[in-house]
């Protein structure tokens, strides 16, 4: 690994607002606004927050987990999955509009905090980090793995070390190099999909030599389109609902953008839907070529589709596009870790050192950071599979449940704030929620309801019990960090009247 260039000293942070045409850390005039934000890079075009949220719901648990949501929901698993992709899109929506107003390395977790207080900026910023290094540990063993069983004599940890100093290498040299290969990443994964669909279509309409049209036998047959009924449905919902999380990447790196405002206005257009047509139409085809309880579809359901296709090495083909897909991934979430680590940091939530900020605009101690937190979790993942790991991962399963519920609740709170601003400055808003305040609370009826349906099935249920447990553990952190801070302060003061 190449040594981090020399730092540029990070400016004293500060409450103070920022001007509105300056991407901060925090919402122009907020409590929590940083002017040392613009020590990042402003690396990053539309072309790489489009691909960027794109390459990022699509990874690992569509290639892998459809799989697993057919053989729950049978071909109904398509309604759980059009009511998950609703949800996100709506979400994406409301964090776009906050994004686009107020472009923030903490996105969210800025969002968060000045709409209802320090104590939720600390708690989104933090847990989604410790989510993002659980899963980096996940991504980086299962890439390992895949590439192990390609090359047997190279053992597992030197592929993931290496994987690890390269990234952390792209990570550290700026931005725009991190933009460009992620850029790449994502469009094979986008080009795989497209292919895949262009294939499915074909094998559906019977236009493949030796096919015929599959009509609606594998569609409507083998106990009908809802053989496990709602309760299927319900079941179905929890095993898609969060494989569309790491869309919200696109608006943590809108602050590294050129033309932030725009850019992310312009990448959530067309990201959202796209998405969504994605799963769907992949989806579909599945369900519609073989029949849902096929067990070639619960073991690689992508692999099965091709091979009836006809086409050679389809298994190896999908093979090498899940490690891209978690290569991608793996790339982005130490983005997204090192950015929310470096914005907490500013807002007086971390250790100063985590603002240190190279000459090439990185914060180069937060990337390094969250990339020794991943080889924890590897390590972890390999003496402890099935204790601590585990008990990590279900910490963090139900953690984008927490994360949507607060950017619902900030963006009815920052709305009317952001109205005002954006009529005091004469800049219209760039993006707007649809349906404004209606829609919002309908998402949060959603999740509530979906948080209900957690607690009706054993493994969810574990989740959102350890996740609670997690949100209760950084609070304490945030309430014992806080009165350490509010002593020293009351010592100074008292030495000074001294």
């Amino acid at each position: 690994m190449s040594t981090p260039t020399p730092e540029r000293p990070a400016a004293t942070a500060s409450r103070a607002p920022s001007g509105p045409s300056v991407p901060s850390d925090a919402p122009s005039g907020g409590p929590a606004a940083d002017p040392s934000a613009d020590h990042l890079g402003r690396g990053l075009r539309t072309r790489h927050l489009t691909m960027m949220g794109l390459g990022s719901a699509i990874g690992a648990g569509l290639f892998l987990g459809s799989g697993v949501g057919i053989a729950t929901a049978g071909p109904a698993v398509l309604v759980s999955y059009a009511i998950a992709g609703v949800v996100v899109i709506l979400v994406m929506r409301m964090l776009a509009e906050m994004a686009s107003a107020r472009p923030a390395s903490g996105s969210f977790s800025v969002y968060a905090e000045e709409a209802l207080g320090p104590w939720a900026g600390f708690l989104l910023g933090w847990l989604y980090w410790f989510m993002l290094v659980m899963v980096l540990g996940a991504e980086i063993t299962g890439a390992a793995q895949i590439v192990t069983g390609w090359y047997p004599d190279v053992p597992q940890w030197g592929v993931a070390l290496a994987v690890v100093v390269v990234f952390a290498v792209i990570n550290l040299r700026g931005v725009r190099q991190f933009g460009e290969l992620e850029f790449w990443f994502a469009f094979v994964k986008v080009a795989a999909i497209v292919g895949f669909l262009v294939v499915g279509v074909l094998l559906v309409l019977g236009l493949l030599p030796g096919t015929e049209p599959v009509g609606t036998s594998n569609l409507l047959g083998h106990g009908g389109f809802a053989p496990e009924g709602w309760s299927g449905i319900a079941a179905g919902l929890l095993v898609v609902v969060f494989a569309f999380g790491g869309i919200e990447i696109v608006t943590i790196a809108a602050a590294e953008a050129r033309e932030p405002r725009t850019a992310v206005a312009r990448a959530t257009r067309s990201i959202v839907w796209r998405i969504l047509v994605f799963y769907l139409g992949s989806v579909a085809i599945m369900v519609l070529v073989l029949p849902w309880d096929s067990p070639l579809l619960a073991e690689s359901p992508f692999v099965a589709v091709l091979d009836l296709a006809g086409l050679q090495g389809a298994a190896r083909l999908m093979e090498v596009v899940v490690v891209v897909a978690l290569l991608s991934a793996f790339n982005a979430n130490v983005y997204g870790t090192s950015r929310m680590a470096y914005s907490l940091a500013g807002r007086g939530d971390g250790p100063r050192a985590l603002r240190r900020v190279s000459r090439r605009d990185v914060p180069w101690v937060s990337v390094l950071v969250s990339v020794f937190f991943a080889l924890v979790a590897v390590g972890l993942n390999w003496l402890l599979p099935e204790a601590l790991l585990g008990i990590l991962l279900n910490a963090v399963g139900a953690a984008l449940l927490v994360v949507w519920v607060l950017v619902a609740v900030s963006q009815l709170r920052l709305r009317r704030r952001i109205e005002e601003q954006a009529r005091a400055s004469g800049e219209p808003m760039t993006l707007r929620m649809w349906g404004y305040p209606w829609l919002t609370w309908a998402v949060l009826v959603g999740l509530a309801a979906l948080a209900v349906l957690m607690l009706t099935d054993d493994a969810a249920r574990a989740q959102l019990v350890s996740t609670a447990g997690l949100v209760l553990v950084i609070l304490a952190v945030y309430g014992a960090t806080r009165g350490v801070r509010s002593r020293r302060s009351g010592a100074v003061v008292r030495g000074q009247d001294g």
